[in-house]
C-alpha cells in the first residue's frame, strides 16, 4: 500500500546544484485534503504534550508550521534569518558544509517555561533544528519534541538533535 503524501512528492534532481535530489513537497500544500492530511498526522503525536508555542523554521517551516500551531491551539514564533525580525532579537549560529548560517527569533517571543515543538518542513542534517531549539532554551522555553514532514534518513540529521526529546517525522526517505 502506497502513502499519498510520499506519492504527492516529487524528485527534482540536481536542484539546487548538481547532484542533490530535491525533494519537493509543494503538490502537497497545492492540494487541499493532502495539506490536511499532513498537518493532521504532524499534530497527532504532539495531541496531548500541552504545547505552548510551535517554532517554525524559515521558510519553509512556516506552511505547515502556522497550521499546526493553530490545531494545537499553540502561538506561531517564527526563526527567521538575520536581520528579518524588525524588534529585539536572540541569535543562533550553526555550521553548514563551508561556513555558517543563523536564526533569529524576537526576544519577547517565548514566556518562561512555554514548552515548544521545534517544526520544519524537512530535516536533513539537523543544524538548523538544533539551532532553533538552542534558541528556544535560552529564552527560558523547554523543548518538548521535533515535527518534521520529511525525514532524510541517510544524511543523520536527527543524531544533532538534544538526546531524549522525541523527533516525529511523518514521512522517512532513506
Amino acid at each position: 500500500m502506497t502513502d499519498p503524501l510520499l506519492d504527492a512528492i516529487r524528485t527534482v534532481p540536481d536542484f539546487p546544484e548538481p547532484g542533490i535530489q530535491f525533494k519537493d513537497i509543494t503538490p502537497v500544500l497545492a492540494d487541499p485534503r493532502l495539506f490536511s492530511e499532513a498537518v493532521d498526522r504532524l499534530k497527532a503525536p504532539f495531541s496531548g504534550a500541552a504545547i505552548t508555542h510551535v517554532i517554525g523554521i524559515e521558510s519553509r517551516g512556516f506552511w505547515f508550521g502556522a497550521a499546526l500551531a493553530e490545531r494545537l491551539h499553540a502561538g506561531f514564533v517564527p526563526a527567521r534569518k538575520p536581520g528579518k525580525l524588525p524588534a529585539a532579537t536572540l541569535r543562533e549560529t550553526y555550521d553548514l558544509e563551508y561556513g555558517t548560517d543563523a536564526l533569529e527569533i524576537h526576544a519577547d517571543a517565548l514566556p518562561e517555561n512555554a514548552h515548544v515543538l521545534v517544526h520544519d518542513d524537512v530535516i536533513a542534517t539537523g543544524g538548523t533544528a538544533a539551532a532553533a531549539a538552542r534558541l528556544a532554551e535560552r529564552a527560558g522555553a523547554l523543548v518538548i519534541g521535533f515535527s518534521f514532514f520529511v525525514e532524510l534518513g541517510f544524511l543523520g540529521g536527527v543524531a544533532k538533535l538534544p538526546a531524549g526529546v522525541p523527533v516525529r517525522s511523518v514521512l522517512r526517505i532513506e
